[in-house]
């Protein structure tokens, strides 16, 4: 993921943390994808990770709902 660090600026109207909710103050990063606001490296690598975490939980959910149907697929290929 690409971001922003941006030093000694506010962002024009009141901005809070996408994580943890605080509001910006005159040091903050900006996802530049997504334009969201971070108040520190900390709460960008957390929100980055929790992100990580729930499409590895979501890949795996996935999978094993098509694996049983993917067997049957090939069991019926082979007949």
């Amino acid at each position: 993921m690409k971001f922003v660090l941006v030093n000694d600026k506010t962002p024009r109207k009141q901005s809070f943390c996408v994580l943890c909710g605080d509001p910006i103050g005159s040091g903050y990063l900006r996802e530049i994808g997504t334009q969201l606001c971070y108040c520190d490296h900390d709460c960008y690598t957390n929100h980055c990770t929790s992100a990580v975490l729930a499409l590895a939980n979501f890949a795996r959910t996935s999978l094993a709902v098509l694996a049983p149907s993917r067997v049957k697929e090939q069991s019926e290929a082979e007949c």
